[in-house]
């Protein structure tokens, strides 16, 4: 039976410290209680990646002699003296000199090499030279690289591939390493299943632990994942025994928040000490830092998001500081942020950002900000720190972003800011199979937001689809309105068809727009600025439909695959969105109309490589056979460019 416990005193965050202060004192406390260091032997060739215990010192010199640093004669330079053009000396084989290959012994007489290019041979028994020769020239000295009982590397160091080259040549065979840190993982959770079980409402994957296995081993650690434990206090409770018996800290996923089944702080007080409940950071605050067995034990927030940055910032930390290492700062980058981005006064806010290089300075758009959201992580170039007590940045604003790729890839990317279509994935996925040296990012913030971004030169291109009702023409006249002409030009993109997505079976009986009037009908819409959007609230118009009396009008999301997923789901009875988002659900679905979804592109950017490599996909058959797959789109003169 599961043990009764007091949540009312249980739930309390003990204080939400700030992160470098709640670092600086669970890291003093976390060193204070390592105790000695234990270490254990391994061989030079397997050692990558481990650090040293001890500091390692050479048993033999390299070179091992006296070595022919180039392929020539050696000869004795002193019996050589005032050779030049003019003076050249004729030299005996056998008497005057020898053949020697590089890394040839030289021995006694010999003490100096001659290049065989600076050699003329007068026949097999003599040679010819006509440049003045130094002692030891062009020979390797024994111990020129490594001297026996030379420092090759320092206790605690990573090793890396060149020292294992050093470590070998200096007569190395094995060496002390310190002991990979062992770090017990409890997935935590009834509602936790593994991944490949059969999945069913109320459940979730645990990708989390997996995700921290990773983690641990790419910093040096020993994960050990333990199997899902359900939300039973005692069950829990034998889980975190055993795993601080068998390892030297413990990761608990899951349960440190403020819930009715959150046990992690109850259990880890109860066992040991709790010494931060609680942490100034979003996403990340519900973090927990405690001890059992003078063992780090850390309660880990179950939303992906959280999990991410309460692992880099406590847990990463202390591995290294096991293995007597320290965290390496990521890269940085000055950016122009690309729309405002408010935060909250009370916490240092990691957000997610997309980055690219347009016009010579680089842009940086913020992901979605949901906690839950693991592919805002996926497909982050970058993180931006919003510091506690600032209220956020405006549109336009430089800030600095730490990167999670490398600065190359950010310069090599072309950036796309506008409506969202699958389209643009298969045309990343494209590009990169095709070995092309460019990366595809996309931000889904509409095409009317699209634009604005593209018109303050935040993107290279801006897919959009608006529909001018004066004209019935698509993406020309918007163009031409917020733009001007001259600057910019239209790439053609494809035909798609837009309307009504249902669920399998219409159970609703929806037959177009005005059935959403209907009671018990509810609808998902679009963004503001979406062309989705306008070209609804046409429709709306033509039909004299007042927009507030359809039910969920105002609730809003930014793809069409989240309006897809919200209908298959059954949060919503019907929403607006293209045939190939509806096929790809398993919907039913009403077509309203065909559209155009098209790029605009700056007509300097058009000799752009990277506009150019875009330019090569969307001609391309492969991408015309994968969305003819899919259905709803229809193929005109897509790659077409027209001047505006």
């Amino acid at each position: 039976m599961a043990k009764i416990v007091d949540i009312s005193a249980r739930n309390l965050y003990l204080k939400n410290e700030d992160l470098d202060d709640a670092v600086a004192k669970y890291l003093k406390m976390a060193e204070a209680g390592h105790g000695g260091v234990q270490s254990e032997r391994a061989d030079v060739t397997e050692a990558l990646g481990r650090v040293t215990a001890e500091p390692v010192f050479a048993r033999l010199s390299s070179p091992f002699y006296n070595a022919s640093a180039m392929d020539g004669i050696c000869v004795r330079a002193l019996e050589i003296v005032g050779v030049d053009e003019r003076s050249p000396k004729v030299l005996t084989l056998h008497e005057d000199f020898e053949f020697v290959d590089t890394g040839d012994v030289i021995e006694e007489p010999y003490n100096a090499v001659v290049m065989i290019e600076d050699v003329v041979s007068e026949d097999a028994d003599h040679v010819r030279i006509s440049k003045p020769v130094s002692l030891w020239q062009h020979v390797r000295p024994i111990g020129e690289d490594i001297v026996a009982g030379e420092l090759i590397v320092p206790a605690y160091h990573q090793v890396r591939a060149m020292d294992i080259g050093a470590l070998l040549a200096g007569g190395i065979l094995t060496l002390e390493v310190l002991k990979r840190p062992r770090a017990g993982i409890i997935p935590t959770g009834t509602e936790i299943i593994e991944a490949g079980e059969p999945m069913e409402k109320g459940k979730i994957i645990d990708s989390n632990t997996r995700m921290f296995e990773a983690l641990i081993t790419e910093y040096g650690g020993e994960p050990t994942r333990y199997a899902p434990v359900p939300d039973d206090y005692e069950v829990i409770k034998a889980a975190i025994q055993r795993a601080v018996a068998e390892n030297d800290l413990v990761l608990i996923s899951a349960g440190s928040s403020a819930g009715t089944e959150d046990y992690t702080r109850a259990l880890v007080e109860e066992l040991g000490e709790v010494a931060i409940h609680g942490v100034a950071i979003k996403p990340g605050k519900p973090a927990i830092l405690g001890f059992i067995e003078g063992k780090p034990v850390i309660g880990i927030p179950g939303y992906p998001v959280s999990a991410y940055f309460v692992f880099e910032n406590f847990v990463k930390p202390v591995v290294l500081s096991m293995t007597h290492q320290r965290p390496v700062g990521r890269p940085v980058i000055q950016a122009t942020l690309s729309k405002r981005l408010m935060s909250t006064l009370k916490y240092l806010e990691f957000v997610r950002m997309k980055c690219g290089k347009v016009g010579g300075r680089f842009v940086a758009t913020p992901l979605d900000r949901g906690a839950g959201v693991t592919m805002s992580l996926v497909n982050a170039d970058g993180i931006l720190r919003v510091p506690k007590n600032v209220e956020g940045y405006e549109a336009g604003q430089e800030v600095e972003i730490e990167l999670l790729r490398p600065v190359e890839e950010i310069e090599n990317t072309l950036v796309t800011i506008g409506s969202h279509d699958v389209m643009i994935d298969m045309m990343a996925n494209i590009i990169h199979k095709n070995k092309k040296l460019v990366n595809l990012s996309s931000a889904h913030v509409g095409s009317l937001g699209g634009i604005m971004a593209f018109k303050k030169g935040e993107c290279h291109l801006t897919p959009t689809h608006l529909l001018d009702e004066a004209t019935g023409t698509y993406n020309i006249p918007a163009v031409r309105k917020y733009l001007g002409e001259g600057k910019a030009a239209l790439i053609k993109g494809v035909k798609r068809v837009q309307g009504l997505m249902i669920p399998k079976g219409n159970p609703k009986n929806i037959g177009g727009v005005e059935d959403l009037l209907r009671e018990g009908v509810t609808f998902v819409n679009r963004q503001r600025g979406a062309g989705t959007r306008v070209l609804f609230d046409y429709l709306l118009k033509e039909k004299g439909i007042d927009p507030a009396r359809i039910v969920g009008y105002d609730r809003e999301l930014n793809t069409h695959m989240m309006v897809a997923s919200a209908v298959q789901s059954g949060s919503c009875d019907v929403g607006m969105g293209v045939l190939s988002a509806a096929n790809m659900m398993g919907l039913d679905f009403i077509p309203v109309g065909d559209e155009e979804y098209d790029f605009i592109v700056s007509q300097e950017n058009l000799e752009d490589e990277k506009v150019k490599v875009f330019l090569e996909a969307l001609r391309g058959e492969e991408l015309r056979r994968a969305l003819t797959e899919l259905g709803g789109y229809g193929f005109d003169e897509p790659g077409k460019v027209v001047l505006i």
